[in-house]
């Protein structure tokens, strides 16, 4: 049986009041990260691997799932092995990890034969802190036998969802993981994911034979991201001006087609940013290409689809921008984790259709045809996705708060009443004016049409269309025909939506589902209970709180000479830029100013070894640029 959940709510990254913990970790920590303290669950999480106990640890992207299973072996002084699903993930963390001196490595297909003889030779010899390995390559070579030859303490599963057949990205090959334990019954395994619901969490545990876990959930409130929900109107003119916000700022676009990607792309460039497809059908080359160039900062546009981004480590995404709805709210939370994975401010913008939901329902059942299931089978998988799709179009049409409606979604509360951080909240949308009498309007025209029809027609009638299928019902001679005239197909399918949403009209489950009325809908036109409807469009964004105090007190100037310094560097070495500092450690010198290695040690993200490294460059950078600015 599992340990009893540990939940971290508060939205901290203080160890606050927790008990005092062994010096020595604190130590480590600043040592060789250059921080003083740890975000929340990390000191449990590496408790747990220290004394030697299964974990299960559940914490947003950029909550620091990394470092609880990075810090424990130079603790111990062993050998740790990492399974990770993709190669330039496992690439970007041994390079971000050798920049500061830490003795890890990967073992890939990407290695050349003397590169993974000298890996070998490091692992035999003890001298090795990290090994990342993939789960198929783990099995299909004879690295397991050589594991079973050494001292292996600890086996750390990163994306562990990918083994849950319940997860949003279930993968086949994760599921070999459980012969492991029968190999090693005296190594403890820790499985490390961003999002789990408690179904996902006990297949987790029980997949991988995990004994008495510790189940450690962290908030899966990011609270530095903005989000954002547009009805898509203009979808290049709306991508122009979101990416307007963001010069020469990391953006991630994704796209639900390959041939989105690519037109995207192209009208992008065409207008003058600098902007690169990628998508599965690209050859391995371009593909790998373009992530180089992204890593590297000569490329901060890339459209893509899902196939981008999860072996993407690069840290100061500042957009993450949604073409069309995903096709479901794990697969959001998890594309849009990429943004702000330093902890500052970043935006997450979803363009919203109804018929995105349309086309991902169709998607959906051709997927399941094709699939070689019995039609049991094949309706429970429609049903499931279904339901997941039909959640993510509530979040996209909610008029309450965006951080709220994921924190509930993933089974945990939001305290605070506004968040400040969603368009929302900042109050960036308009209730739609007389919202109640529109409803009213809406869903007596359901009644007239006697809850036979769907959105489409229902809203065509409201606004006095002039189609084949009104003609044929006389639908022209209800009393609701065009009662809504003045507004647009798009604006009128979206109210009704909302009134889906907000279970004020229901809707049947048939593969023509129809709109029909239920108890709410009869308070409504009895002026019983009042409706509030958003109106489908945006006021200009703002600037959130955080945005302002991420900013608050850098000097812009430094800062952007410090990036021009970085990506020198970096493009020395052949290394991804954030891999030398990151945006939060290159903001804290900006905002600091230090004249003296002593104070350079003190600035977020400067550890020993980068000060050794670094130290008298930052230093002589920041006292050129006082005197150009004086």
């Amino acid at each position: 049986m599992p340990r009893k959940v540990n939940e971290q709510m508060p939205p901290s990254h203080q160890v606050g009041g927790q008990e005092p913990t062994d010096s020595k970790i604190h130590q480590t920590l600043l040592r060789w990260w250059g921080f003083d303290t740890f975000r929340p669950l990390q000191i449990e999480a590496i408790s747990a691997a220290i004394h030697g106990r299964d974990s299960v640890v559940v914490l947003p992207t950029g909550g620091g799932k990394s470092l609880c299973y990075q810090l424990p072996p130079l603790l111990s002084q062993t050998t740790d092995i990492v399974v990770s699903p993709l190669v330039s993930l496992m690439k970007d963390q041994v390079d971000s990890l050798e920049s500061i001196g830490y003795p890890a490595a990967a073992i890939h297909s990407g290695l050349s034969h003397n590169d993974r003889s000298r890996t070998y030779r490091k692992l035999r010899s003890g001298n090795l802190r990290l090994l990342f390995i993939a789960p198929e390559r783990l099995f299909n070579s004879n690295l397991v036998e050589t594991l079973s030859h050494l001292s292996i303490q600890r086996f750390a599963i990163d994306e562990a969802h990918c083994i849950s057949q319940w997860g949003h990205d279930f993968r086949p090959e994760y599921r070999q993981l459980s012969a492991l334990r029968e190999r090693f019954p005296q190594t403890s395994f820790h499985a490390y994911t961003a999002t789990a619901t408690p179904q996902v969490r006990n297949d987790i545990a029980e997949q991988l034979h995990l004994k008495n876990p510790e189940i450690l959930v962290g908030t899966f409130d990011r609270p530095n991201l903005t989000y954002r929900v547009i009805q898509r109107t203009d979808r290049t003119a709306q991508i122009l001006e979101i990416l307007g916000r963001h010069p020469k700022e990391a953006s991630i676009i994704y796209c639900i087609s390959r041939r989105e990607t690519e037109r995207l792309a192209k009208h992008l460039t065409a207008a003058g940013l600098l902007a690169h497809p990628y998508h599965a059908g690209l050859d391995a080359k371009t593909r790998h290409k373009t992530q180089e160039a992204f890593a590297k900062e000569t490329l901060d546009v890339v459209v893509a689809t899902v196939a981008f981004g999860m072996g993407i480590d690069r840290s100061n995404v500042r957009l993450v921008l949604h073409t069309g709805l995903p096709k479901s709210l794990e697969a959001y939370q998890q594309e849009t984790g990429r943004a702000g994975r330093d902890g500052l401010a970043a935006e997450c913008v979803l363009l919203y259709s109804p018929a995105d939901v349309f086309s991902w329902e169709a998607l959906i059942r051709r997927g399941a045809e094709s699939a070689e299931l019995t039609e049991e089978e094949s309706q429970k998988l429609i049903d499931s996705q279904i339901q997941h799709l039909q959640r993510m179009r509530q979040y996209a049409q909610a008029a309450r708060c965006r951080h709220a409606f994921l924190s509930e979604h993933f089974g945990q509360s939001y305290k605070l009443s506004n968040c400040k951080n969603c368009d929302i909240c900042l109050e960036e949308t308009t209730n739609l004016a007389d919202s109640t009498t529109v409803a009213q309007k809406i869903i007596s025209c359901v009644a007239r049409i006697e809850e036979r029809f769907g959105v489409r027609h229902l809203c065509e009638v409201l606004r006095g269309a002039q189609t084949e299928a009104v003609q044929r019902n006389g639908h022209y001679h209800l009393s609701t025909y065009g009662l809504l005239k003045s507004f647009d197909q798009r604006m009128c399918e979206n109210l009704v939506h909302q009134l889906l949403d907000q279970e004020y009209l229901s809707r049947s489950q048939s593969d023509r589902p129809v709109v029909m009325l239920n108890k709410k809908s009869w308070e409504i036109l009895r002026s019983q209970r009042n409706v509030t409807l958003l109106e489908p469009r945006l006021k200009n964004a703002v600037r959130s709180r955080k945005e302002s105090d991420d900013w608050n007190g850098v000097d812009r100037q430094l800062f952007d000479h410090l990036r021009q310094w970085r990506r020198k560097i970096a493009d020395g070495r052949g290394k991804p830029a954030w891999t030398i500092l990151d945006d939060r450690a290159l903001r804290s010198i900006a905002r600091e100013k230090p004249d003296t290695l002593a104070t350079l040690l003190q600035c977020k993200g400067i550890g020993e070894k980068r000060l050794a490294d670094h130290g008298t460059a930052i230093l002589k950078l920041v006292k050129q640029c006082d005197h150009e600015s004086a």
